[in-house]
């Protein structure tokens, strides 16, 4: 980045000038200048991240309507993967590490997307918050817990639009559960289980694997460099790049933080769950150091919060590990609102991806995404057709959501501040898998107090030379 720019971030921007008595412009007056975009302007986008899921969020945002694509960045922008969104905005400008486009292009765009791998949504989200960009960062929103801290906090200090990318979060789910906790239907509740039993990219690897895979010659496309970001030095290897980089702990966040955000988001939101008091991997099969599980059960025990009891959420993945179900649970149909696992369809046979939600006179049960729940019981359905509140309608999709919230016309339903705890869930049952053993949680101090490496690593490790700046922003 630019010197004079840096500096201006680091030292803080009013101290910078060694001022007082300063008076502030209304940010009314200032319009764009502060962030704030006319209703009847669109948004201009630039977006990082132009292939595979990134291509999707930049295909659905543009569907709105409300944007402009003005900007493509991406380490790979000679990919077949990547080819598609670059042909289909031409005349956006073009970029291969995200810190030269706003050295150059800063002043062109109102709002950025994020949808590069897990462990890289962190550097380019603080940037553009500290630049005063809205951003649409996809789940989960960051690899380590300090580094979503540090988020949640910097989207606070700079008042920009936020919004996590876990779409069903703006669908039937989303209201149909806030209209029954508001209306009483679903209280009480003391356990959750949250499953996802597809095939994942990593099963099948051998589960004694004692080193990453051996290096390879880096793709002439491909910046390698600015991939790694401010992760460790690790030598180029297929299996790292394109969807691979969710097996390994050092890069993704696995089937938890990949589809926890679907399952587990309106239970942690209006059930008010925070922060667990402890993360319990009950069943871990294949642990390896490197990669996640083949299955993995983990429970999350969280305690009473105001009138509600304590309760457990207990999270199955695996294809051998299916949930029990609740007598008279029916059938797992399959949704709509569910879309593919990334390795292929959805299997009927089992349990499709979703949640089972035990209160103290009814259970529920809920697909993934914006699918909505049923009452668990023909006749205790029956029972409670006429004591439904009516569900409102989603006025926006996700990602109309977003980009109505940076023309000042709506709030973000997944922003940072809703998102970032769930995502810190994700990051402690992460750890959990990783050093498969229990972890005790201090919610108020939040540190891990059975476990002094987890603890540390509730930080992550020191970032790479030259990439400390993006933990000062």
């Amino acid at each position: 980045m630019k010197k004079d720019r840096r500096n201006f971030l680091k030292t803080g921007s009013l101290a910078a000038f060694g001022l007082s008595g300063i008076t502030l412009i209304p940010s009314s007056v200032l319009g764009k200048q502060t962030g704030h975009i006319a209703p009847s302007d669109k948004v201009n986008l630039a977006c990082c991240g132009i292939g595979n899921r990134g291509a999707q969020i930049i295909n659905d945002l543009y569907k709105t309507g409300l944007c402009n694509i003005v900007a493509l960045c991406d380490v790979d922008l000679g990919a077949p993967h990547t080819t598609e969104i670059l042909n289909k905005f031409p005349n956006a400008k073009r970029f291969q590490d995200f810190r030269k486009m706003f050295d150059e292009f800063g002043n062109g765009f109102d709002a950025i997307t994020v949808g590069t791998p897990d462990f890289s949504h962190f550097p380019i989200t603080m940037l553009a918050m500290s630049e005063g960009k809205h951003v649409y960062t996809e789940k989960p929103m960051a690899r380590t817990f300090n580094e979503i801290t540090l988020m949640m906090d910097c989207a606070k200090r700079h008042n920009v639009v936020t919004q996590m990318g876990n779409q069903g979060h703006s669908e039937g789910n989303y209201f149909q559960f806030k209209a029954w906790k508001e209306a009483g239907i679903i209280k009480d509740v003391t356990a959750v289980t949250a499953h996802m039993n597809s095939p994942r990219r990593w099963h099948g690897w051998d589960v004694n694997m004692q080193s990453f895979p051996k290096a390879e010659a880096v793709p002439s496309t491909l910046d390698w460099n600015t991939w790694l970001m401010a992760r460790s030095s690790h030598d180029y290897n297929k299996d790292f790049i394109n969807g691979q980089w969710r097996c390994w702990y050092d890069f993704g966040m696995g089937a938890l933080g990949d589809w926890g955000a679907h399952t587990m988001d309106t239970v942690h939101e209006f059930l008010d769950l925070g922060l667990p008091y402890e993360v319990d991997p009950v069943m871990l099969k294949g642990h390896n150091p490197f990669f996640f599980p083949m299955s993995s059960t983990l429970a999350f025990k969280f305690p009473e919060r105001g009138d509600m009891p304590a309760l457990t959420m207990t999270w199955y993945d695996g294809v051998d590990n299916i949930p029990p179900v609740p007598q008279d649970y029916g059938v797992s149909e399959l949704n709509a609102d569910i879309p593919a696992a990334s390795t292929g369809k959805i299997q009927p046979a089992k349990l499709n991806p979703g949640k089972i939600i035990y209160g103290k006179d009814l259970t529920f049960k809920g697909g993934s995404h914006g699918s909505t729940l049923s009452i668990v019981g023909e006749e205790k359905a029956k029972a409670m057709a006429d004591k439904l509140p009516e569900v409102p309608e989603s006025p926006s999709n996700h990602f109309a959501n977003f980009l109505k919230a940076c023309k000042g016309e709506e709030e973000t339903r997944s922003r940072f501040e809703v998102a970032g705890p769930l995502s810190q869930v994700f990051c402690l049952g992460v750890l959990a898998q990783q050093l498969n053993t229990t972890l005790k949680f201090d919610r108020e101090t939040q540190r891990i107090t059975n476990n002094p490496l987890a603890n540390q690593l509730l930080g992550g490790e020191v970032p790479r030379k030259g990439w400390e700046e993006f933990y000062t922003l």
